[in-house]
């Protein structure tokens, strides 16, 4: 299936990574972990909401290529350091986890599936991610990654999902009546 993108498919996909860019810079950074709360999540998720599989990938896929070359579009600080660094192995994961969901939302708006694939699907598989790359960064066990790659995020994550979610469906209701 080898199918153009439509002029709308296309400005939605660049509105997700303009939105990405965006939300990156808001953001902390958390006392004793390497990884930084931000607002990017919630705008993946919206990403995997309002596009389909495919141009979630590829709009996940710029975001982080844009951010490799250098343009300041990461939480932090750009470049193929970030990606390689302790907390790079979220980033990967998103390739992963927002495709997965936006494949599994189904073809009708709904907070309640958008919130629980957002939390059962993309929180577990993001975190993994970060897991895994500050075990290899860092040397670390699985046990000593996963305080500060996972616990200290749990909380403020299912927040923005919730958020994501919601938005996602707004969003939706305001493309489809188009």
């Amino acid at each position: 299936m080898n199918k153009a993108f439509s002029v709308r498919d296309l400005t939605k996909m660049a509105l997700c990574v303009a939105f990405c860019c965006v939300t990156a810079y808001i953001s902390f950074p958390l006392p004793m972990t390497p990884g930084m709360v931000t607002a990017l999540t919630i705008a993946l998720g919206i990403t995997a909401f309002v596009l389909p599989p495919r141009q979630t990938f590829l709009a996940i896929a710029c975001y982080i290529l844009l951010g490799a070359v250098g343009l300041p579009v990461f939480a932090g600080n750009s470049g193929l350091g970030k990606l390689l660094g302790p907390a790079g192995g979220f980033y990967f994961a998103w390739l992963v986890a927002y495709p997965i969901i936006s494949a599994l939302k189904g073809k009708t708006p709904s907070f309640r599936r958008y919130a629980f694939l957002d939390i059962v699907i993309g929180m577990p598989i993001t975190y993994l991610g970060g897991i895994i790359s500050m075990m290899l960064v860092l040397h670390l066990s699985f046990v000593e990654a996963l305080v500060p790659a996972v616990l200290p995020f749990i909380p403020g994550d299912i927040m923005k999902c919730l958020l994501a979610s919601f938005l996602g469906v707004k969003v939706n209701q305001a493309l489809n009546k188009r």
